[in-house]
């Protein structure tokens, strides 16, 4: 079990602006809807892992690079 003060983050606005996508175009190319990224990006919704693949797969980099553990 994890510890209570660990949380996970993520760099997925900063390389969704790189990419110059909107967070609609990138819930369009992962079949969410925009509102799904937008809690994602601000740390309110954890993806699921496939979720996770599919946004690293549009964002040309590994889930690893997008998501990480503090604490």
């Amino acid at each position: 079990m994890a510890p209570e003060s660990e949380q996970l983050l993520n760099n997925l606005k900063l390389h969704r602006v790189q990419l110059d996508l909107t967070q609609a175009e990138l819930a369009a190319a992962v079949g969410v809807s925009r509102k799904t990224i937008n809690t994602v990006e601000n740390g309110v919704f954890i993806p699921s892992t496939l979720l996770a693949l599919k946004i690293a797969k549009v964002l040309q980099t590994q889930v690893e690079v997008l998501f990480y553990i503090k604490g």
